[in-house]
C-alpha cells in the first residue's frame, strides 16, 4: 500500500508540473499569440547570443578539450585564417547544443496550449529523454569512441611517420563523430514513437532482433567517420544495446 501510495504521489505531482509548466489560456487572441511567439523568438535568440559569446570568449579552452584524446599529435594551421574559422564553426556548434533546451521549452510552450493532456503527459517525456540521450551520446562518443579511433590511428605506422593533422580536419573529424553518436542514442525514442503510434510493438522489435543486428553493422559504417574496426565495433554495440534497451522501457509500459 506505501508503494502504491508512494507511486500515486508521483504521478499526480508529474501530472501538476505539466499543468503549471504548460500554463496558457486556451482563449487567447490572435494578437496574444503572435505576441507571445515574438517573445518566446527573443527568448531563444538572446540566450543563443549568450551562449554563444560565452563560448567564443572561452574558445581555447574548449579546443584544449577537443584535443585532449590526441595525445603526442602536432596541429597545423594550413591555411590563413583556418584556426578563426574553425573555431568560428565550434562554438557555433556547442552554442546551438547548449541552447537548444531552452529553444525545445520555447517550442513547447507555445505548442502547448493546442494540445491535449494526454498528449502533453507524452510529449514531455519523450522530449525530455531525448536530450538526455542525445547528450549521454555526445560524452559516450567523446570519451569512447574518439579515444578509441584515435588511438587506432595515431598508433598505425607511428613508428613511419609523425603524425601532423590539420586542426581544421581534425575538429570536423571529432565533431561529426559526436554528433552521429548522439543521433544514435536517440534509438530508443524512435521506438517509443513507433510504439505509441501502433506502428509496431515491442514483441515484433524483438522478433526482427537479427536484422538489427545488420542493420546496426551498415548504420556504424555510414554515421562513424573513421573506417577503422575498432570504432565501428564499439558504435555497433552501443546501437543494440539501446535498441534492446528500447523493447526493455516498452516491455515495462507494457507496449
Amino acid at each position: 500500500k506505501k508503494k502504491k501510495k508512494k507511486k500515486s504521489f508521483l504521478i499526480n505531482t508529474y501530472y501538476l508540473f505539466i499543468q503549471k509548466s504548460m500554463s496558457k489560456d486556451f482563449n487567447m487572441s490572435i494578437t496574444e499569440h503572435f505576441e507571445e511567439l515574438i517573445q518566446r523568438l527573443i527568448i531563444s535568440v538572446v540566450s543563443f547570443i549568450a551562449i554563444f559569446f560565452a563560448i567564443f570568449s572561452n574558445i581555447k579552452t574548449i579546443v584544449n578539450l577537443l584535443e585532449i584524446p590526441a595525445q603526442g599529435v602536432k596541429f597545423l594551421q594550413l591555411a590563413p585564417g583556418e584556426y578563426f574559422f574553425t573555431s568560428f564553426k565550434v562554438t557555433l556548434y556547442c552554442g546551438l547544443l547548449l541552447s537548444s533546451p531552452i529553444l525545445i521549452y520555447q517550442i513547447i510552450g507555445f505548442a502547448a496550449p493546442g494540445l491535449t493532456k494526454r498528449e502533453k503527459q507524452i510529449l514531455i517525456p519523450i522530449t525530455i529523454g531525448g536530450l538526455l540521450l542525445f547528450f549521454l551520446g555526445i560524452l559516450f562518443g567523446y570519451f569512447v569512441l574518439v579515444p578509441a579511433a584515435l588511438a587506432f590511428f595515431i598508433s598505425y605506422g607511428a613508428d613511419v611517420i609523425e603524425p601532423l593533422w590539420s586542426f581544421e580536419q581534425y575538429c570536423d573529424f571529432i565533431l561529426l563523430l559526436l554528433l552521429s553518436t548522439g543521433l544514435a542514442f536517440e534509438i530508443p525514442v524512435i521506438q517509443i514513437i513507433l510504439s505509441l503510434l501502433g506502428i509496431i510493438s515491442s514483441k515484433q522489435m524483438l522478433s526482427i532482433w537479427r536484422y538489427v543486428v545488420v542493420l546496426s553493422t551498415v548504420i556504424a559504417a555510414i554515421l562513424t567517420p573513421s573506417t577503422d574496426p575498432i570504432t565501428q565495433t564499439l558504435f555497433t554495440v552501443a546501437v543494440l544495446l539501446l535498441y534492446f534497451s528500447g523493447i526493455g522501457i516498452l516491455f515495462f509500459i507494457g507496449k
